[in-house]
Formats: structure tokens, sequence, C-alpha cells
């Protein structure tokens, strides 16, 4: 109820404010009837959705982010409402490039998605730990690995670049530009059809290591308790493309 009436009181003051505004020139008018008021999810909100809500919830998020209609949160409330427990409907597999701001990018907040970031997005034992943590222990509905175009990481592995601890991390990727052959053009990161379809791959090969390497997963799925999911993101547009 508290957390009800905190949110109501949020959504009002927003509202009103933006009443109050007078549009300027070269500003754009907010629809006041699409702005969200978000709060942190509990249990019970949690326990009731199912793997294609989480999905359909993720998609519409980064339509809103394309749009910049983002939804409006009062961070302060979800801190304190977060504080002592959690229950996010997703964990989402990104790159570490700073260019991919996972939560905005989807339109969420605190307390919403786990996040799991690693130069390349790929799987290893430490991430299907985390992964099984966020949905057999903390009860997330979606896993969704989550590459991107233009992937330094990517590029390093087309390039077979060799540097310190990079050159073993950038096996993990090697798999995905082998099996990337339908590309016509020099096999460098300076053919871009390449790079995409390295990245796609990549994406699908650790979508099939959590099934194949994790067997609380495989059987979570199977079971149709969580579903796994692939995208690539788009630098240029800010779409995320679901394969």
């Amino acid at each position: 109820m508290r957390r009800n009436i905190i949110a109501l009181a949020s959504a009002v003051l927003l509202t009103t404010t933006i009443q109050a505004q007078e549009p300027q020139d070269g500003t754009i008018e907010i629809d006041k009837s699409r702005i969200l008021v978000e709060s942190v999810l509990s249990a019970e909100e949690q326990a009731a959705l199912t793997p294609l809500d989480v999905y359909n919830s993720l998609a519409a998020g980064n339509e809103r982010f394309v749009m910049s209609d983002l939804t409006a949160r009062d961070h302060s409330m979800q801190i304190r409402e977060s504080a002592d427990s959690q229950y996010p409907k997703a964990i989402v597999l990104s790159c570490v490039d700073s260019r991919v701001p996972v939560e905005d990018v989807f339109d969420k907040g605190i307390g919403d998605i786990f996040v799991a970031r690693v130069a390349g997005n790929f799987i290893n034992t430490d991430i299907l730990g985390s992964m099984e943590f966020a949905t057999k222990v903390a009860g997330a509905k979606l896993i969704l690995v989550l590459g991107h175009e233009n992937c330094g990481a990517i590029h390093a592995a087309i390039d077979g670049a060799e540097l310190g601890n990079i050159t073993a991390m950038l096996k993990n990727i090697a798999p995905a530009v082998a099996m990337s052959t339908k590309s016509e053009g020099p096999r460098t990161s300076k053919n871009r059809l390449l790079v995409h379809e390295v990245s796609e791959n990549n994406v699908r090969v650790a979508m099939d290591r959590i099934v194949k390497e994790s067997t609380i997963l495989k059987t979570m799925k199977d079971n149709g308790e969580i579903d796994i999911k692939g995208a690539v993101y788009d630098m240029d547009t800010g779409v995320v493309n679901f394969l």
C-alpha cells in the first residue's frame, strides 16, 4: 500500500510539473497520458509473470528508449524499496561496451533486471552460475544474451588479436568466427557484413552453451519456467533486434 501511495504521489507531482511547463521553440511536447511511473517489483508480481510477459516488457522498453519516451522513476524510493530484497524480471548477458547501457536500452530501473557483462558477451562457468542464481534462486523468468554491432571484442577475435589475457578471452568467441562463412569479402574486421554475422552467431553460440552446460537452466526452460532469447543491439539506432 505504501509503495502504491508513493508511486501515485510521484505521478501526480510529475504530471503537475509537466503541465506547468510552457513549450519552447525546438522542444518536444510530452504526451502526459503515456508517462509511466513504476515501483520495485514484489515477490507476488514477479511470480505472476510469464517468460513471454518479460520478453514483451523488454521489447516495449526498447521501443520507449528509441523514442526517448522513458519511464519516470523515483530512484530514491526504489533504492529504499529494494534494500532488503529483489525480484527482477530477467537476467541480461551483455558486452562490457560503455555504449550499451543495458538498463537504459530496455527502459528498466532499480530491481528490474540482473545484468552480467563480459567483453564479447560469451558464456563461462561464472556467468552460468550467475544465471542459475538469477533464475532458480531469485526467480527471474528470462535469460537474454545481448550482443551488439561494432563490438571491439568481435573485431579482435576476427583479426586474431593477441595481448595479455585478451588472447585467452578471445578464444571464447573463436567458434562464432569459424562458423561465420556466409559473408563475402575479406575475413577481417573491416568487413561489416562479416562482423554482423559473427555478432549474431556469437549470441547463438552463447544460447546453445547455456542449455548444454547448465542442467538447471535446461530443465527450467524445458518446463516453461524460463525462456532464453538472443538479440543484437544496433549502435546506429538504439534498436534491439531479437534473433
